[in-house]
């Protein structure tokens, strides 16, 4: 079967989506009204609340959402069989992720810019406000560690990539200088740093000079460098340290400043990326050689499936995103369908390429299988074998491996880093908001806040030992990410849910995917912590269980504080009533 098909169907379903079913949920259930005052209007301050043409933000919030995860996921979930992978982004993306990143978007919107943890407060309970902001702060510092370690890695594995990575940065502070302070257009200056950029991967693919390969430069593979560090682990430091450096100081500036314009260029990295990928499966033409299904897999698909895939079907970070950053952006209401809505599904079909790549890759089903042998070895290989993938099908465009696979990477580590950037910047405005509930004044700072997330990330990167040496924390953490990611998800679905309930709205649209997403999600992390990680497991790990435990003793406590705030509205009304 053709690559092709794949990618035809799942274009299909995602425009039907946006065109029919996005514009049912705008109408009836959320209900837009353009002559809403926004916060960016209400709250114009310069430096977060920023009214921002819906395109820019559409860029900043589809590239905050669409970092390594929604490659890294797919890439891994194909273990079961291409045919259950498609089917969840697919699906999840039209019902579940759309609905998810445009109600809090919207619900933020409706409540002064307020994240989904402050919001808490207000529909279900103070309790329940903290204990949500605990398991988002949990959450981004994960999110903080694992990108953190993809990109770091990266570098390592692709150094012709790190130069044009880098030229960004400038670039970006140009921009948003040019469009900001002058009043220029933001669209022609991106599309001369993105050519920039490209042109900068080509000639460093070809110049060794350019390629700024850490590992060579402290004695190659294998030698010794130090504190004792092999080369590759003191390159490893080396980029953590900077890449904590280069978050705090872009997580600390106005929006205007480097997030807009920097997310800008990387919204059109992603066209361009997505388009090379579509029209190089199309010349090429690639056979899938993947099984439709795994009956051999050695774990089941049901229910890890639905947390091995988060971004790209539906991902409770995107909540964050929407109602942290996005919503204090949003220049008109009716923008929110456009910014939230669509910027699902643009993540969506990076899923499904990322599907495509990895399934239509090898050229047996023996060679898939092999590489594919365990679930353990996906997981340690999907990311490498995307890369490779992609840079298979742009070099149907008649473009060398080398360069496309390391334009690949650089759309990569953009992705990744415009997460690690935004991650960083939500952890500051949370941990300010418990300095706040605790009276904690230090906390409340900027430079407190930020200095607490970028050191804390760091130690959770650097510290933990594992299969991948020296800095495995990222790595490790992966498993956990996807089920606290999917149960920040359903939490946030609910929050919408009991607010169009009180709003008198249908909330159907909301539920349904949010009683999927728990009851699949839950069952999968009490398996996992209470059986795979737990002490008295074989093979138990204590990081994995002391985080999972903490934040599943959260989620019920907030489930239960949820339905008795439910239950006693309910009830008030019945009284009044009566």
């Amino acid at each position: 079967m053709s690559g092709i098909w794949l990618a035809v169907v799942g274009g299909i379903v995602f425009i039907l989506g946006y065109r029919y079913y996005s514009k049912f949920i705008a109408e009836k259930i959320y209900k837009l009204d353009p002559n809403y005052v926004t916060p960016a209007h209400q709250y114009k301050d310069g430096v977060d609340f920023v009214p921002t043409n819906k395109f820019v933000l559409w860029g900043h919030h589809f590239t905050s959402v669409a970092g390594a995860a929604p490659i890294v996921g797919p890439a891994i979930a194909v273990y079961w069989g291409w045919l259950p992978a498609v089917l969840w982004v697919l699906l999840g993306t039209v019902f579940a992720a759309g609905v998810h990143d445009f109600g809090t978007l919207v619900l933020s919107v409706r409540n002064k810019g307020q994240s989904v943890g402050t919001l808490a407060s207000k529909l279900i309970g103070q309790k329940a406000k903290v204990l949500f902001l605990f398991i988002i702060l949990l959450l981004v510092l994960m999110v903080n560690a694992v990108f953190a370690w993809v990109i770091a890695n990266l570098f390592i594995s692709f150094p012709a990539s790190v130069v044009s990575v880098f030229i960004q940065i400038p670039l970006a502070i140009w921009i948003g200088y040019s469009v900001y302070k002058k009043k220029g257009n933001m669209l022609l200056p991106s599309v001369i740093a993105l050519a920039v950029m490209y042109l900068a991967a080509i000639v460093a693919s070809y110049v060794p000079v350019l390629q700024i390969d850490l590992v060579k430069y402290f004695g190659g593979e294998g030698a010794s460098s130090v504190f004792g560090l092999s080369a590759t682990s003191m390159a490893f430091l080396v980029w953590i340290v900077v890449l904590m450096a280069y978050v705090y100081i872009a997580s600390t500036l106005p929006v205007w400043k480097l997030l807009q314009p920097r997310d800008y260029i990387n919204s059109h990295q992603l066209i361009v990326g997505l388009g090379l990928l579509y029209l190089g499966l199309l010349f090429t033409n690639p056979e899938i050689t993947a099984p439709v299904t795994n009956s051999t897999a050695d774990t089941s698909w049901f229910p890890l499936l639905f947390i091995t895939i988060a971004c790209g079907a539906i991902s409770g970070f995107h909540g964050l995103v929407s109602s942290g950053t996005s919503s204090k952006q949003l220049d008109n209401e009716m923008d929110a369908r456009f910014v939230g809505y669509l910027g699902s599904v643009g993540e969506g079909a990076l899923a499904l390429v990322a599907i495509i790549a990895v399934v239509t890759f090898f050229p047996t089903a023996g060679e898939f299988t092999a590489t594919y042998s365990s679930f353990t070895a996906a997981s340690s290989a999907g990311l490498g074998v995307f890369i490779q993938g992609a840079g298979q099908l742009a070099a149907g465009l008649g473009i060398p491996v080398a360069v496309a696979s390391t334009i690949v990477s650089v759309i990569v580590v953009s992705f990744a880093a415009t997460t690690l950037d935004s991650s960083v910047r939500l952890m500051r405005y949370i941990i300010a908001e418990l300095g706040t509930e605790y009276k904690i004044t230090p906390l409340t700072k900027t430079h407190v806040a930020t200095t607490v997330a970028v050191v804390s990330s760091a130690a959770l990167t650097l510290i933990p030992q594992g299969p991948k040496g020296f800095g495995s924390g990222g790595y490790l953490l992966w498993p956990l990410f996807g089920t606290s990611n999917q149960l920040l998800a359903g939490i946030s679905l609910l929050l919408v849910s009991i607010w169009l309930k009180r709003l008198g709205r249908s909330y159907w649209p909301t539920l349904i995917p949010m009683v999927f997403l728990m009851f699949m999600t839950l069952w999968a992390m009490i398996t996992q912590v209470l059986g795979e990680w737990a002490p008295w497991a074989e093979g138990s790990d204590w990081m994995l269980f002391t985080f999972g435990a903490i934040i599943l003793v959260f989620t019920f406590w907030i489930l239960l504080t949820a339905a008795s705030a439910i239950f006693k509205n309910d009830r008030d009304s019945v009284q009044k009533s009566a």
